[in-house]
């Protein structure tokens, strides 16, 4: 099965709805995960984070049936790196001691959807080309 941007999209936004859900709900929770203690700070950056999400997980559902475009290629490009960023941001904290072991389980996840973005661009171009062509 051939990752396209239509299940890309689908899939970020199932992640973005159940993210928005944890972090807007159990953030303790996953603060616990991840080695880092609660405190009314992380709790209101994690409220503020659910809605965030729930933005970015609309916006992706949005879009995932929508033809190529340059706007679906800078949300492509947008989202890769921020997946990116995010996947460098938590080895930095794992790795200088801020955060525990279970932030590589975002990392990886982070990594993932960066380099699944990657793909799905470079098939993007493609496509962009080959509409631009036919006018």
């Amino acid at each position: 099965m051939p990752l396209t941007f239509r299940r890309l999209a689908f899939f970020c936004a199932f992640l973005c709805f159940a993210l928005a859900l944890i972090w807007g709900m159990g953030a303790d929770r996953l603060l616990a995960f991840w080695d880092i203690p609660h405190s009314e700070v992380s709790a209101l950056m994690g409220r503020r984070l659910a809605a965030l999400l729930l933005g970015v997980g609309v916006m992706f559902f949005s879009v995932r049936n929508c033809p190529p475009s340059p706007a679906r290629a800078a949300l492509v490009r947008g989202f890769m790196v921020g997946c990116l960023a995010l996947a460098l941001l938590g080895m930095y904290d794992w790795l200088s001691g801020h955060a525990g072991p279970g932030i590589l389980v975002s990392v990886f996840a982070e990594l993932a959807l960066g380099l699944g973005f990657i793909s799905v661009g470079n098939g993007e171009r493609a496509s962009l080309r080959q509409v631009q062509a036919s006018r």
